[in-house]
């Protein structure tokens, strides 16, 4: 087994000033609710002008199943619809246990503004008040509500495209594997052009339960101790058992075949690396195409460090791939 070593040594001197913005996250004795809120009441910088000029629409659509109404956030492009316009259905991170679509606003309004799409994010319900399948089924009612009202938003429902950070990261992988199944049951159903996969959340064996873990991953920002504790959230049951379905893991699912062309980009530091490693080789051998960036020196969520070169390069990498998606 490998043994863990510091990598602090490794961090790329560009990001490591912003460690020191992350709270320590200590869910077990502090509890979640000092974190949510803070995430609920943090204020957000003033948007330039060219971003203000996005409609952001609040609604409220049908839940799958009997379940609750799902609140979206609807982004629209400023001015008249000229054409059919692709759109995203985007899924905000937090480690499956906090996290809105708002702290995303201003990625989603540069996203609307340079592919010309629609995006609706997604207020899914949060662990560990709701448990799987709750937000997979959130999601899921996301993505019919955007198809079923394809002709008012003016989108192109071939071009619908998922994407996620972190948690909603796993959360875009496990609804375009469940969309993929609805759609092989129905033809009709809806299904994605694309996912995007940012620092993914995508097996709950990481860090803990693993018999090798990377000695030089998941010491800053998201540690296997919290990622632990996210994904037991989310599955109601302690993460990494044999007992975890493997339709609630999508790294536990033993068919990737049939789903659409992929991205995944993350911090060559982060927790997730080799799950993210892993989950590319299975696409590939399954013959779905895939686009990987591992940018080097980075932790998770190293986002936060704007301006610097990896994230404007991951920035770039990320519209790239969307743009080269919404472009067939």
């Amino acid at each position: 087994m490998a043994i863990r070593q510091s990598s602090k040594h490794l961090i790329a001197p560009e990001l490591a000033a912003m460690l020191d913005f992350f709270p320590d996250m200590n869910f077990v004795e502090q509890g979640m609710d000092a974190f949510r809120s803070g995430l609920d009441e943090r204020v957000l910088p003033q948007l330039p002008p060219e971003l203000e000029a996005v409609t952001r629409e609040e609604r409220f659509v049908p839940g799958l199943n009997g379940a609750p109404e799902v609140r979206v956030l609807l982004y629209t492009p400023p001015g008249a619809a000229t054409g059919l316009r692709p759109a995203l259905l985007h899924i905000h991170g937090g480690g499956y246990i906090m996290g809105n679509p708002e702290i995303n606003d201003g990625l989603n309004r540069t996203t609307v503004l340079e592919q010309g799409c629609v995006v609706v994010s997604v207020d899914y319900r949060l662990a560990p008040e709701t448990a799987w399948p709750g937000a997979l089924e959130d999601c899921y009612a996301a993505l019919l509500w955007l198809h079923g009202h394809a002709e008012e938003l003016n989108v192109d429902t071939a071009r619908i495209a998922v994407a996620g950070e972190s948690a909603g990261g796993g959360h875009a992988a496990a609804v375009a594997l469940f969309a993929r199944d609805r759609h092989r049951e129905d033809a009709a159903a809806p299904s994605f052009c694309f996912q995007l996969l940012d620092c993914p959340m995508l097996d709950d064996r990481s860090g803990t339960a693993h018999p090798d873990p990377h000695p030089y991953t998941g010491e800053f920002v998201w540690t296997p101790e919290r990622n632990h504790f996210g994904w037991s959230a989310m599955l109601g049951m302690e993460a990494g058992t044999d007992t975890v379905p493997e339709e609630a893991v999508p790294a536990r699912r033993k068919d990737l075949s049939g789903l659409p062309p992929t991205f995944i980009a993350l911090g060559a530091l982060d927790l997730f690396l080799e799950e993210s490693l892993e989950y590319t080789r299975r696409l590939t051998r399954e013959g779905v195409p895939v686009e990987l960036h591992v940018i080097p020196g980075a932790y998770h969520g190293f986002s936060i460090a704007q301006g610097a070169p990896q994230v404007t390069l991951n920035a770039q990498l990320r519209m790239q791939a969307l743009a080269r998606a919404f472009s067939v």
